[in-house]
């Protein structure tokens, strides 16, 4: 019936829609990851230029405090991105889960009742 392939197609999409989501969330991640990194690269620079450790001895680098904080920022923002792409894999697989369903369904009623033809629902 053309309702069931319609929401077959819909759960479908669905789903590719959350695949979706959960990749952008993925190389979000990785390029806060990346980002981070490269701060960690600039700081060690700067305090070596410097030849001062510690963050809170008066003549510690202002770059430095700053890529500091910087980098702080995006481990908070990548950490909510985690929480988001959690909830994300649990929404997809509940999506799979409805599609699945939807397709059992599809082809429950695609197969042929006792006369030899195929249900109509």
């Amino acid at each position: 019936m053309k309702s069931r392939e319609n929401l077959v197609r819909l759960k479908q999409f669905q789903v590719g829609e959350k695949r979706k989501q959960l990749l952008q969330l993925d190389m979000m991640i990785a390029e806060f990851d990346r980002m981070a990194g490269e701060l960690d690269a600039q700081i060690v620079s700067e305090e070596k230029k410097a030849g001062i450790t510690d963050i809170n001895h008066f003549a510690y680098p202002t770059f430095a405090k700053a890529a500091r904080q910087r980098r702080d920022n995006l481990h908070n923002s990548r950490n909510d991105l985690a929480s988001q792409r959690s909830a994300a894999e649990d929404a997809l697989t509940e999506a799979e889960a409805e599609l699945a369903k939807a397709e059992a369904l599809d082809n429950r009623n695609r197969e042929p009742d006792y006369s030899g033809r195929a249900a109509t629902g």
